[in-house]
């Protein structure tokens, strides 16, 4: 009977350890969950959030970021600028990726005039491509960008193909006939 007094003592033992833990562990859950918590916000949510933080010229450079693939120095730079915590810039750079969101102008939208006065030049030559079958149009030029582009291309697509091709020679360094026929390139 001593023989097993020591097995019996040691499994004793066991027990109250691993009781006094399970009660530890209970009373630590316990007081976590007390606090009020909010229902998580979406992938959505927070990347409308997070682009609400950023200026204009942060958010074309943290989107250039993510669509270079540096999706570490986006995160960094999401971080230095907003002085959000290194998990929430993660999130966000996350969400801005998965779910991307135009760059909303915190002030009012003046209207811009753009027959009035001479076409703003960019510090980079934007290049535009137009294909059908093996024929191939370029234009380059300081004066272009991708809103620019974008609306001629909307001119050209609802049919409007006249004001395009004015379009594009107002931003470009190219003759009516050489818009229109990269025009009739545009169309699907």
């Amino acid at each position: 009977m001593e023989s097993l007094m020591v097995p019996v003592l040691i499994l004793l033992a066991v027990v109250a350890a691993v009781l006094v833990a399970y009660s530890a562990a209970r009373r630590r859950k316990a007081a976590h969950g007390t606090a009020p918590s909010q229902p998580a916000a979406t992938p959505q949510e927070l990347a409308r959030t997070a682009a609400g933080r950023l200026t204009e010229e942060q958010h074309r450079r943290i989107y250039a970021l993510i669509a270079q693939g540096q999706a570490m120095a986006a995160i960094k730079l999401y971080y230095e600028v907003t002085g959000e915590g290194l998990r929430a810039s993660r999130d966000a750079v996350g969400a801005l990726a998965a779910h991307p969101q135009p760059y909303l102008s915190k002030e009012p939208a003046q209207i811009i005039e753009e027959d009035d006065d001479e076409p703003q030049r960019f510090p980079y030559r934007y290049r535009a491509i137009a294909s059908k079958g093996d024929v191939t149009r370029e234009v380059s030029s300081n004066m272009l960008n991708d809103e620019i582009y974008g609306r001629i291309r909307t001119l050209a697509r609802s049919g409007d193909t006249e004001a395009a091709a004015t379009a594009l020679t107002r931003h470009s360094d190219i003759s009516l006939k050489q818009a229109r026929e990269f025009i009739a390139l545009l169309d699907d």
